[in-house]
């Protein structure tokens, strides 16, 4: 993911992308997979990667984008409001850009949706 990073300038995330990472790190450190240094680490990174990058805000358009999302793709919310800001910001024409996830329901509806998918495996 770091080097998708390097490689794009104009990063654009979800409002509470910033959370849900520290979420996971923080999951990992308690499940022992990160340990306390690795962990601090690791937030010194997304500090300075959510200094850069461009967050969509939560609004009503992305609750119904959102909305629907949900009623025709296997989606959790979060995941369906992620998808749905990422239309909102292409203004639903996501032909030629680009999607980041590692969710495979996720990256499935974005793909359906229209999006290239990365990380290609």
């Amino acid at each position: 993911m770091e080097g998708l990073m390097k490689g794009d300038e104009d990063v654009v995330v979800w409002w509470t992308t910033r959370i849900e990472c520290l979420s996971a790190l923080s999951r990992r450190r308690r499940e022992g997979v990160l340990s306390s240094g690795d962990e601090v680490q690791a937030r010194a990174v997304l500090s300075a990667l959510a200094a850069a990058w461009s967050e969509i805000q939560p609004t009503e358009v992305v609750r119904m984008r959102a909305e629907r999302l949900l009623s025709i793709h296997p989606l959790r919310a979060a995941d369906a409001l992620q998808l749905a800001a990422a239309l909102v910001w292409s203004q639903e024409t996501p032909r030629g850009l680009e999607f980041v996830c590692l969710d495979q329901n996720l990256r499935e509806a974005a793909l359906k949706e229209g999006f290239s998918i990365l990380p290609s495996y």
